[in-house]
């Protein structure tokens, strides 16, 4: 079975069609309008094995925030779809990843209860023209949306940028193994019955 979503929000900030392919190929067509946040969204599809299509048109001129939040719902939004009922998932993701001096950690629980636990010093508050700040609000808002508990640490790092990938590609290769499915496990990867 497919594990597939898409999703289109419109509201008075922003218009978004969204799509994802938990099964994919790590291949992704991004229009955003924030370039930052697509040169971030490329490499989570290309390291997450992912399809990802996001056409994005939003207040851009006001700044990237309102864009960049609903992108992170749309996303939370479709993943949760496309994992169904999350049979035979491992449930739980961890991945460390390096970016030259910059070493980020990424561990995730699909447990449908959604959490973010943000560790993160980012040293500007800018890369380019992209606020920095709205990293943490593109997470949480992923976690609330998909509802899953997510943890990024950032064990060390200088360069801004650098953080920011390692967290991206981390963020990637964890939700790729928590989205695996593992044929021994029967059901759901809970005492609950449901997650």
């Amino acid at each position: 079975m497919a594990r597939v979503s898409e999703i289109k929000r419109i509201t008075n900030e922003t218009e978004i069609k969204l799509s994802l392919n938990i099964d994919g190929e790590g291949t992704s067509t991004l229009e955003t309008g924030v370039p930052f946040l697509t040169h971030m969204l490329d490499l989570f599809a290309k390291h997450g094995q992912f399809d990802l299509t996001i056409h994005a048109n939003g207040d851009t001129e006001v700044d990237d925030h309102h864009t960049t939040e609903d992108i992170g719902i749309c996303l939370g939004q479709v993943l949760k779809e496309a994992l169904g009922d999350k049979r035979g998932i491992k449930r739980y993701g961890n991945a460390f990843v390096p970016m030259d001096e910059a070493l980020a950690q990424v561990v995730v629980d699909l447990s449908n209860r959604p959490h973010l636990e943000f560790r993160a010093e980012l040293p500007n508050a800018k890369v380019g023209t992209f606020d920095t700040e709205l990293v943490h609000e593109f997470l949480w808002k992923l976690a609330l949306e998909a509802r899953m508990n997510l943890h990024v640490i950032v064990h060390y790092g200088k360069n801004t940028h650098h953080i920011i990938e390692a967290i991206f590609k981390a963020l990637a290769r964890a939700l790729d193994e928590a989205t695996t499915i593992d044929p021994r496990i029967k059901g759901v990867p809970s005492t609950k019955g449901m997650l």
